[in-house]
């Protein structure tokens, strides 16, 4: 199973969403805050190639995008195979 890392803050609709879709496919995942963090924030800024918007989502360390990527790459059903990869 692959490593999923998912960059959030507290109240974002697109990060309960994107989280959601990972738990119902049963995949464990490292939430990471930038909420208050402003350290963590421009870690997610940078690995994101500058983008600053919640959630931001890597699988194996490769940046996916936010919630809107993530769900179209499951319509694609280019996800699974992402998530098995590892």
């Amino acid at each position: 199973m692959s490593q999923v890392e998912i960059y959030t803050t507290r109240f974002c609709g697109f990060c309960i969403a994107a989280k959601r879709l990972l738990k119902k496919k049963g995949v464990g995942f490292a939430e990471i805050d930038v909420g208050r963090d402003p350290e963590r924030r421009a870690e997610m800024v940078k690995r994101a190639g500058g983008g600053y918007t919640v959630p931001q989502i890597f699988i194996d360390g490769a940046h996916v995008g936010g919630c809107d990527e993530l769900y179209a790459l499951e319509r694609a059903g280019k996800l699974d195979p992402m998530l098995k990869a590892g």
